[in-house]
């Protein structure tokens, strides 16, 4: 395998997601546009009128754009479908994401590239031979070992099986994010309690909630350890990313079109280094230690460290409702003006004191997500160490930022906090 074509495909759920994969290094992104696609429910997709500039914007940065199209669809949403192909085509969209054969038939029909979502549940060479006839890339079943995985990706190398463009099929795996309890997200409890069904993206997320557990006959009610006992813990490969590697994969997919840019910046960013730093020989201990500390500064439900690719069975548990990050965000204020010549921001302060030390981050749709610390401030043309809510204020800041970018506080979350959304 050419590991230079090792890929980190980062989640783009809004214009700053994007901006923040493509700062950090990805090397596609992937989105949905309107409501057939497996985050319909989210305000995390893009219009069909986005398209040109989705792509406009990823040729620019040299990454690959795939729009997914990763639901079962009904026969009413056929010419939809045909539709938003035709647009994805135009558009100059890289691949779309599909599991449904009557999408994958529209897509291949037109030439657009098909990539076989996980919802194909492809857990076989069988099964690989079968949808290489239309897809260049395949994503495994979550469910998967790593010596299954390296069977797969054996095999494929072996027989030479080629996808429609005529070259080897590339195995991709998920990396990093949530998952969900169900087997490769095929989910149907928000269905039966709801009506509304996971896999046409209109999940209501049950899994997440707090359960009582108690015996019908009697009514008592068992005491349990941990009342979310169907939320998994968020999956983490840093520490043996350089194993998932080994095993042939070659696409490493980051979850969270639902999560917000500094999450895709940070997320992404780490899986970056960590990659050029495998192909480096640079791949350490030490290195793991604190790129997974960096990790826990993003939202997260805790880590499952080994997943299902080291053989563990589904149990890690996250123990609360929202996020374990070690920062929170607090809005401050907003983005004035920008100096390119001196990197310098005129900041409204609007929600609170800012003081000199203060860690602060800028998000825009342009812009992405800017981490930095407030090193100086200047009030009235004078250093001080605080600035007052109410305050316009000057300081450096470490890259490009746009008039409105939002500006935040990141405040250390106490032992025990949860933070939402």
């Amino acid at each position: 395998m050419d590991m230079e074509k090792v890929e980190i495909m980062a989640p783009a759920g809004s214009f700053e997601s994007l901006a923040a994969a493509l700062r950090a290094g990805a090397d596609s992104v992937y989105f949905g546009v309107g409501r057939l696609n497996m985050r319909s429910r989210a305000t995390v997709n893009f219009r069909t009128d986005d398209l040109p500039k989705i792509v406009r914007l990823c040729r620019r940065a040299g990454v690959k754009a795939y729009l997914t199209l990763n639901i079962i669809v009904y026969d009413s949403e056929l010419a939809e479908v045909r539709e938003l192909c035709a647009a994805a085509k135009s558009a100059g969209v890289d691949a779309v994401i599909a599991s449904d054969p009557a999408v994958i038939a529209c897509a291949a029909g037109m030439n657009l590239p098909v990539h076989v979502s996980v919802q194909a549940n492809i857990s076989n060479v069988e099964a690989v031979r079968f949808y290489a006839r239309f897809a260049e890339v395949l994503v495994l079943a979550r469910e998967l070992k790593l010596p299954q995985i390296a069977a797969i990706t054996g095999a494929i190398n072996r027989e030479k099986i080629t996808g429609p463009n005529g070259e080897l099929v590339r195995i991709e795996v998920f990396a990093h994010g949530a998952l969900c309890v169900s087997v490769s997200g095929k989910c149907y409890m928000s269905l039966a309690i709801y009506n509304s069904s996971a896999n046409r993206g209109t999940c209501f997320q049950n899994c997440r909630r707090r359960y009582r557990v108690s015996d019908e006959d009697t009514g008592e009610e068992l005491i349990i350890d941990n009342k979310y006992v169907m939320s998994p813990k968020d999956l983490c490969t840093i520490e043996f990313l350089d194993r998932i590697l080994d095993s042939g994969v070659t696409v490493l997919k980051l979850e969270g079109r639902g999560r917000s840019a500094d999450y895709v910046q940070t997320v992404t960013e780490i899986y970056r280094e960590a990659v050029d730093a495998w192909l480096a020989g640079e791949y350490t201990a030490a290195q793991k230690a604190v790129w997974l500390e960096r990790l826990r500064t993003a939202f997260n439900r805790g880590f499952w460290y080994g997943g299902y690719y080291l053989g563990e069975p589904l149990g890690d548990w996250c123990g609360c409702g929202g996020s374990q990050a070690k920062f929170r965000k607090v809005q401050l204020g907003r983005v004035n003006k920008y100096f390119n010549k001196i990197r310098v921001a005129e900041l409204s302060i609007e929600a609170g004191d800012l003081a000199v030390g203060q860690q602060l981050m800028v998000t825009g749709p342009t812009t992405g997500a800017l981490r930095f610390e407030a090193g100086e401030i200047r009030l009235d043309g004078k250093n001080v160490g605080i600035a007052p809510k109410g305050s316009i204020i000057s300081v450096p800041v470490p890259g490009k930022v746009r008039k409105n970018d939002l500006l935040f506080s990141l405040v250390e979350r106490r032992f025990g906090e949860s933070v939402e959304g």
